[in-house]
């Protein structure tokens, strides 16, 4: 191992000690990937179909905490909440205005627990096909021949 230079003693002394995979835990609302069971981004957090996934794996999962991102409005947290409160599971709101993150709530616990996809999969909605543009102007085209004889 390196010997700690004078820098190193007062970068610790000033930010603290750092911790491993720091870009990690910024980006997972102060926890890291093993340890999560699901994770949901801003946008998921305020949509039905986030509440429900999220009380799914809390009905599973009783001993585990809850992470909000401090920067979704608070009257969008409410549903999730009370969730909490139904299945007694801690909630924290984490504000960290230095970090930039998409993620909105995280379901984690204290330990690893390795959960391969822990991201909700978002359905795409398929919209009926629709004539392409191209078609659009040959059938106009034709039509106005047509037309012209």
């Amino acid at each position: 191992m390196s010997k700690k230079n004078v820098e190193d003693y007062l970068t610790e002394g000033i930010y603290g000690t750092r911790l491993p995979k720091q870009q990690e835990r910024d980006y997972f609302l102060g926890t890291l990937r093993e340890r999560i069971v699901i994770a949901l981004k801003i946008g998921q957090v305020m949509t039905d179909k986030g509440l429900l996934a999220l009380e799914e794996n809390m009905k599973n999962n009783k001993d585990a905490k809850l992470l909000f991102n401090g920067e979704i409005a608070s009257k969008y947290l409410k549903a999730e909440k009370d969730l909490a409160n139904k299945y007694n599971i801690p909630y924290t709101v984490v504000s960290n205005t230095e970090v930039d993150t998409d993620i909105g709530a995280v379901l984690t616990y204290d330990y690893a627990i390795d959960k391969e996809n822990i991201f909700m999969e978002e359905e795409t909605e398929k919209e009926p096909s629709s004539p392409s543009k191209d078609e659009d102007n040959k059938s106009t085209l034709f039509s106005k021949l047509k037309r012209l004889f």
